[in-house]
């Protein structure tokens, strides 16, 4: 197994990262994760599930306090392939802290790069970050959209891309950019509207749904998204932005009612209605045909089997994920 195939990945708790490494780890790729808590419970951590993870090592480190521990693990490493998931994502709870967004997305993301950009052994780094710097969209929008954040938590992830922009400008530092849809899958966060769903019809609980559902997303699964960041890793030219994105747009609403019918339930005995959230987007629609075009992606998975799988998944460790906290738990 070749070194230059190593992978770091940043955030391996995250849904996101976790299903990554299971991606990584089924072509039999080594990985070194990191996060700065201890690692998640088994049933969210996809790379757990297959029997692979002998390639897979973990430390906890966390970006605003073990930098120097870390960047001693990258110049060990020397990974070809740094991938950073790591994010304060919640767009509602930003709005309480903003300060801790903006040290994590900003402050300390641009003190990595600092460090990164002096790694001649990476050959690519890839920021993971978010469609909610454009803001609300009006139709689909391609890669060159002007950024139009409305909450502290797109601020941040603006100017931390941004601010990797500039480097790219002035050193030709390997940075490549993903913004994906929003995505969902086996193992992810019980506060995340899929698997929330589930867990509380199968627990008889009403779901809040914030104005009525009426916003619009692309819901893609997060194997897709693995096979176009690994395809971004390996093949985009530095300097790149890819949208990684279904063009199956629908309500939450028609999700929720999808989910709700899938269970044998009634959507008037599971959901509740309740105000909108402070400085939510009405709709986030992305172009991903650059990504088809140049890199020959396609999505496989549709959302009908996905949202099958996702059933199954809470049906099978449901024992254990009724234990787990249903709400967002912040860390500064």
């Amino acid at each position: 197994m070749a070194d230059a195939e190593k992978v770091l990945v940043i955030g391996s708790n995250s849904f996101s990262g976790a299903s990554f490494i299971d991606y990584l780890l089924r072509l039999d790729i080594p990985v070194i994760g990191c996060s700065r808590s201890p690692e998640a419970h088994r049933a969210f951590l996809p790379y757990r599930w297959s029997g692979r993870d002998a390639h897979f090592q973990f430390h906890q480190f966390d970006l605003n306090h073990d930098l120097d521990p870390l960047t001693d693990l990258i110049n060990e490493a020397r990974p070809h392939y740094v991938v950073n998931f790591a994010a304060q994502s919640m767009v509602g709870e930003s709005w309480k802290n903003p300060d801790h967004w903006f040290m994590t997305n900003v402050v300390s993301a641009v003190r990595l790069h600092e460090r990164l950009r002096a790694c001649n052994f990476l050959a690519k780094y890839v920021h993971v970050t978010t469609p909610e710097v454009y803001g609300s969209t009006d139709g689909f929008i391609r890669e060159d959209t002007p950024f139009n954040p409305s909450t502290p938590y797109a601020v941040s992830r603006a100017a931390g891309d941004m601010s990797l922009r500039t480097y790219f400008d002035a050193y030709k530092f390997p940075v490549v950019f993903t913004r994906a849809a929003n995505v969902y899958g086996p193992g992810q966060q019980l506060y995340r509207i899929i698997p929330r769903t589930i867990l509380y019809v199968m627990l008889g609980r009403k779901l809040q749904l914030h104005g009525g559902g009426l916003s619009k997303r692309s819901f893609i699964h997060m194997r897709d998204v693995s096979d176009a960041t690994w395809r971004i890793a390996k093949s985009a030219p530095p300097g790149e932005t890819y949208h990684i994105s279904t063009n199956q747009i629908v309500t939450v609403r028609e999700l929720v009612a999808t989910i709700v019918t899938k269970l044998g339930a009634k959507f008037e005995d599971c959901v509740e209605i309740v105000g909108e959230r402070l400085g939510k987007d009405a709709a986030y629609m992305l172009d991903s045909t650059k990504l088809r075009k140049n890199l020959g992606w396609q999505d496989r998975i549709s959302l009908d089997q996905g949202l099958d799988e996702c059933i199954a998944w809470v049906k099978s460790n449901f024992a254990d994920l009724k234990r787990q906290p249903y709400d967002y738990q912040h860390k500064p």
